[in-house]
């Protein structure tokens, strides 16, 4: 007779209806992760050059020097200083010049220079692994033309930087998937170790993670460097890379992918082998007490010893996120750097968690209530160890409520913050569905689809089958074995009714059925969670960012950095509306160097008739002290040798003349010493 494979359910008809939807979401998804790929601002920043940017000097410097807000490194090629005809008219050699807080290097020129308009180009790493760089011109004598034309593409962007961002989001995500799942076997569902799916799951997740690593360590040098993919294959460069922070940290993270790799032999290997014989005490035959107890006892010590060797692994790799980023450099790194791996270590547990649980769910017809109860509790375990480790690293990074709302840093963490709080109150539901998985009663007469759900996650269809259809199949069986063709398509029709049946299996029940809807949107938030994060990562922290720009109320100083204000201004008259930007460096008690440039309202250059700055310290009852900056160039005005005698909160009043008879005076404070 011919064997027909069944009808679909109504519950794999569903599934197939959804799978545009799920496929557009995916989609979605992903364009979001990559469309957040941009290049973002570094750590580093350039806070003063000598000459200025701008400066007209009368005589040749013997140097050039750039001053950092950070450790940077850098080589011989970092500083770049180029002549009008784009002639390197440096000597190529780096000058340490680094000194307490003071961040400094420079590169000595050549003499004899002419005058002219000269470019200083340079190129930086920080010293939380992220690319920096830019240039300015300086003239000697007077300002000339020049030929040379800087690339448009910086330190940190191209198609180089795509794909190394592209790793970087994939060794997130295989980080955390191969935590969380490891976690969620050993902590939840032991018997998932000897289940297919789960193996597949983890280890794609180290394969992608290696992958994504060696990537990373491979274009690293061009990543810092050229922007050039060929530069993949240059041994010097990636000796160079090897020597620093960074390719240090994606060396050892490969080495403890490797130790990764036996604890995942060990889990699917040993332990695995364990929860496949059900209950028949690992297939010896013993059923005395003894054996029972000689097999928990073995158990327990590999558990014992697989939750410690994954805990030191899993602590190593998160490491090396932290000893390379953000923690390592800024305020308590000592403090940052444990707190960084605790946090990254929550992340996994939970969103990777999250994701086996997805997959249990979804693919094992037969996950206990035990184990999705265990999940709950671990999760929320997590999100108390997020909250607690998430706080203090938004205090490091941000500082203030003006930097959490002014800069792209503090913009993220709020979204991430949103994102956080979404993702908690799905999880809300998805903690409701379990609890009514934890109240489902035993007892009672159960319905027949799931009586036969059971009977199928048991394996037990035998009981199902009629004498005739044994004899059918036994006698379609026997015909196979002398038809290939015949034996093919009875093979795709028992995987298809098997399919049939695991499906009918799942979805029996609703409580399961609703708890793998809930948990679904949270993997999808989580997604999307986890770029933001990434992004974060590569993003210049909003304390930095707001000393670099001074956006508050008061520039706040830090030694040897210029304070740099933008006051905007209208005189009232025709053409009277405009802004003054105004640097004081190196903004401490004592001689100071003062610029003023005046821009139009879309950014150009506005020769002013007159320029006035003044220095009040009223807690002191000192001032105005008056200062009339020079004429440099066109709407830039200097000053030398501007003298502050005490540190306090000095007012700056800034007084701008557009005409003859429209002027006005603008001010703000900032604190000096």
């Amino acid at each position: 007779m011919t064997a027909t494979a069944p009808a679909p359910s109504a519950a794999r008809v569903r599934a197939t209806a959804l799978l545009p939807r799920l496929t557009l979401v995916l989609a979605a998804l992903l364009a979001a992760l990559f469309t957040a790929a941009v290049p973002a601002s570094a750590h580093a920043a350039l806070t003063a050059s000598d000459p200025k940017d701008g400066a007209v000097v009368a005589t040749a410097p013997a140097q050039v020097t750039l001053s950092f807000s950070e450790g940077v490194a850098m080589n011989g090629d970092s500083i770049r200083v180029l002549d009008p005809q784009g002639k390197r008219i440096d000597t190529g050699e780096l000058r340490d010049l680094c000194s307490g807080n003071v961040i400094r290097y420079g590169t000595a020129l050549r003499p004899g220079l002419a005058d002219g308009t000269y470019t200083v180009a340079w190129q930086a790493i920080s010293a939380d692994s992220h690319p920096v760089s830019g240039a300015f011109t300086f003239s000697i004598g007077a300002p000339s033309q020049t030929a040379v034309t800087l690339p448009a593409q910086t330190a940190g962007d191209g198609p180089v930087a795509i794909a190394y961002d592209v790793a970087r989001y994939a060794a997130y995500a295989g980080f955390a998937v191969l935590v969380g799942a490891a976690c969620f076997i050993l902590l939840c569902w032991r018997r998932g170790a000897a289940e297919r799916p789960m193996q597949k799951l983890v280890v794609r997740a180290w394969v992608t993670l290696t992958v994504a690593t060696l990537a990373m360590l491979l274009l690293r040098n061009p990543y810092t460097g050229s922007g050039n993919f060929a530069d993949v294959f240059d041994l010097t460069g990636l000796k160079a890379v090897l020597e620093t922070k960074s390719g240090a940290s994606l060396v050892s993270r490969l080495l403890l992918l490797g130790a990764a790799a036996l604890f995942i032999a060990v889990l699917f290997g040993a332990y695995a082998r364990r929860h496949q014989s059900g209950g028949s005490n690992g297939g010896t035959g013993k059923g005395s007490a003894e054996a029972t107890e000689e097999d928990t006892g073995g158990e327990s010590d590999l558990v014992f010893g697989l939750a410690i060797g994954g805990t030191v692994v899993a602590a190593g790799i998160a490491a090396t996120w932290a000893l390379a980023e953000h923690a390592s450099t800024g305020l308590q790194p000592a403090l940052a750097m444990p707190v960084d791996i605790l946090h990254l270590l929550a992340v996994a547990t939970w969103l990777g968690g999250l994701t086996a649980l997805l997959v249990a769910l979804h693919k094992v017809p037969g996950i206990e209530r035990t184990a999705i109860r265990r999940f709950s509790t671990v999760a929320f375990v997590s999100v108390l160890v997020l909250a607690a480790t998430g706080t203090y690293q938004s205090w490091r990074q941000v500082g203030s409520w003006s930097a959490l709302t002014g800069t792209s840093y503090g913009q993220l963490l709020l979204v991430k913050l949103g994102l956080v709080g979404v993702l908690v109150a799905i999880a809300s539901v998805s903690r409701k569905w379990t609890s009514r998985l934890a109240e489902a009663a035993p007892a009672g007469k159960p319905v027949k689809a799931k009586a036969k759900a059971k009977a199928v996650a048991q394996g037990d269809v035998s009981r199902e089958t009629s004498p005739a259809s044994a004899s059918a199949s036994s006698s379609a069986s026997a015909s196979a074995s002398t038809d290939p063709k015949r034996a093919a398509q009875l093979a795709r029709q028992g995987a298809a009714r098997r399919s049939t049946q695991e499906k009918q299996a799942r979805d029996a029940d609703p409580d399961r059925a609703g708890l793998r809807r809930s948990v679904l949107a949270e993997a999808g938030v989580a997604l999307v969670l986890l770029a933001v994060t990434t992004v974060l990562t590569s993003t210049e922290p909003g304390r930095a960012a707001e000393l670099e720009t001074s956006g508050g109320s008061n520039a706040a100083a830090v030694p040897d950095r210029a304070i740099k204000i933008t006051l905007p201004y209208d005189t009232g008259g025709q053409n009277g509306k405009g802004s003054v930007r105004l640097q004081l460096d190196p903004g401490r008690v004592g001689a100071n160097t003062l610029h003023v440039w005046a821009e139009t309202p879309d950014g150009q250059p506005v020769d002013l008739p007159e320029v006035k700055v003044s220095f009040t310290l009223a807690a002191k009852d000192i001032g105005p002290l008056p200062v009339v900056p020079e004429r440099a160039a066109p709407g830039h005005w200097s000053a030398s040798g501007v003298q502050l005698p005490l540190a306090g909160d000095w007012r700056i009043d800034v007084t701008v003349r557009t005409s003859d008879i429209d002027q006005t005076t603008v001010q703000k404070n900032v604190k000096i010493g």
